[in-house]
């Protein structure tokens, strides 16, 4: 059956399969429906615009509607989480598995779309998320801090993974001792693939970056050793523990960048930052022996753009907390 199923799923083993979203571009967005003992579970939603091809997905696995029992976003951002609510109107017995700190959101989604259309404006929300739907309190269950579930067999352990976002949990699956990870173990876009593999970049977008607690949580990933994670952008990479040090080493470079640029004025400060962002990957992409034909054509700089304008605003937003948590401490 895997290989008569539609070009945007692929099976990546163990019952797992990625789902392009088709948010942004192609291989862009990842939602993932794992199977077991003919049950099924979703990793991640994608918006509400993806729904139709979560749906699909299920019907190209043989699957009914009935047999999901977890709807799990591992955080509330819209591109993760954006189609929550609606797929779980079509989903009768599913339960959505939320972290503590973000379970509310999918309740009531008021104030997740009204920040999100404050960043975002009205017409782009409409064209890229649309509405939010909420989902009955009694279907959403919080998650906490390793917190373990038996799925027909299956372990899945819950962790908390703040960094990224407060609200950020990662799923352990025991059956592929691979993780799902959101954006905590950063991004890795296929079109980077080398001859020494996937090439990973962190993401400091707004607005809880925090680096420290970003470096713990990569941490507390590796040390399960893992043989894969699973990102949302884009898909399974193995050989986490490599990957993860490429990852540390970039937070530290971009945390420099923040603190070598931080008295700049907001505006200049911002297109400095996106200008150094963006100077640091292309270089780290060269290491990594990225063909130069794609940073001189403009691809790398295409693929990368909305990463850096939103690593840029994340980055002045933790320097200007940090600022004030300091002016608060000297008048104390």
């Amino acid at each position: 059956m895997d290989s008569q199923l539609p070009d945007f799923i692929k099976a990546l083993g163990g019952g797992v399969y990625a789902v392009d979203t088709g948010f942004h571009r192609p291989r862009f967005d990842a939602a993932y429906l794992m199977v077991q003992a003919g049950r099924a579970a979703f990793v991640d939603t994608g918006t509400n615009y993806s729904v139709p091809r979560l749906l699909e997905a299920l019907s190209a696995l043989g699957l009914d509607r009935s047999a999901v029992d977890y709807v799990i976003p591992t955080h509330v951002h819209l591109d993760h989480a954006g189609g929550v609510g609606l797929l779980m109107s079509e989903l009768p017995l599913a339960t959505a598995l939320v972290h503590e700190r973000g379970a509310r959101h999918m309740v009531d989604p008021t104030a997740l779309y009204m920040g999100a259309t404050a960043v975002y404006g009205a017409q782009e929300m409409e064209r890229s998320y649309g509405r939010l739907l909420p989902v009955p309190a009694e279907r959403v269950q919080a998650t906490h801090d390793d917190m373990t579930l038996d799925w027909y067999g299956r372990s899945l352990r819950f962790i908390d993974t703040p960094g990224h976002a407060r609200h950020h949990h990662c799923l352990w699956d025991s059956a592929t001792r691979g993780w799902f990870t959101g954006d905590t173990f950063g991004l890795s876009y296929r079109v980077f693939d080398t001859a020494s593999g996937a090439w990973v970049m962190p993401t400091t977008t707004p607005v809880q970056f925090e680096p420290e607690a970003l470096k713990h949580s990569i941490g507390r990933l590796v040390e399960a050793d893992p043989q894969c994670v699973y990102l949302t952008h884009y898909s399974r990479i193995d050989q986490p523990r490599h990957h993860a040090r490429r990852l540390l080493r970039l937070i530290d470079e971009m945390v420099e960048i923040g603190h070598t640029h931080a008295a700049k004025a907001a505006p200049e400060r911002h297109e400095v930052y996106k200008a150094a962002l963006r100077e640091c990957l292309l270089a780290d992409l060269r290491r990594h022996g990225v063909a130069p034909a794609l940073i001189d054509d403009g691809t790398a700089d295409d693929w990368l753009a909305l990463d850096v304008e939103l690593n840029a605003q994340g980055l002045a937003i933790w320097i200007d907390k940090q600022a004030q948590k300091s002016g608060s401490t000297a008048q104390g």
